[in-house]
């Protein structure tokens, strides 16, 4: 993920270098906004984190396998 961005932005794309996938990241202006918490997004490609309710979605879809 490249550039920094707000953990008020609603939906994230994320690639395979951010994985695992972790909430806030540290490219959030605000990277210390809540705990960290680590999301589970290999298996449906898709992860809502519980805290802040940021949407991420992996580039390309589930990963086969997870």
């Amino acid at each position: 993920m490249s550039g920094e961005h707000s953990n008020t932005q609603r939906i994230i794309e994320v690639g395979e270098s951010d994985l695992p996938l972790h909430c806030p990241l540290p490219e959030h202006t605000a990277w210390n906004a809540h705990p960290r918490v680590f999301l589970p997004i290999e298996k449906t490609g898709e992860a809502v984190c519980p805290y802040c309710g940021t949407h991420y979605k992996l580039k390309g879809g589930a990963r086969a396998g997870h």
